[in-house]
């Protein structure tokens, strides 16, 4: 029996772990979601999508919001986006606007707005330009 001992056989190579953000092509974490969305309470049963979904979405809208701050940074010469940019990109873009309508951000500010009443009302120039072409004197010297 000193010729019958067991075959060397090479281990199968282990696939790495693949994660599902990689897998679904996103940025943000889809396992961290959907551990929230379970211990959330939100519903007794979650599906495997649900979670893929909706970090989909909230990528696509922090990328949206991030690209409209930076466009209000680039506009008021700043290399940093600040709180400011963020509350003028919300409130700039109408369907944002209306998604965070009731969301206050902190150090954000107000939108610069003057009401049309407080303006100064235009006055017309008087027409007497056949006046004073003829009370106009030459130069000559």
């Amino acid at each position: 029996m000193s010729g019958r001992g067991k075959k060397l056989v090479a281990a199968p190579k282990s696939k790495s772990s693949v994660s599902r953000s990689t897998r679904a092509g996103l940025q943000f974490p889809v396992g961290r979601v959907a551990r929230l969305l379970r211990k959330g309470n939100y519903a007794s049963r979650i599906g495997s999508g649900a979670a893929v979904y909706l970090t989909a979405v909230i990528e696509y809208l922090c990328a949206e919001v991030l690209e409209l701050a930076g466009n209000a940074s680039r506009d008021n010469k700043k290399l940093r986006i600040a709180p400011r940019h963020i509350q003028l990109a919300v409130r700039n873009d109408e369907e944002l606007n209306a998604l965070l309508g009731g969301v206050t951000i902190a150090e954000g500010g107000v939108l610069p707005n003057i009401q049309a009443q407080l303006l100064p009302k235009k006055t017309k120039a008087p027409r007497d330009t056949a006046n004073s072409s003829k009370d106009v004197q030459s130069q000559d010297f």
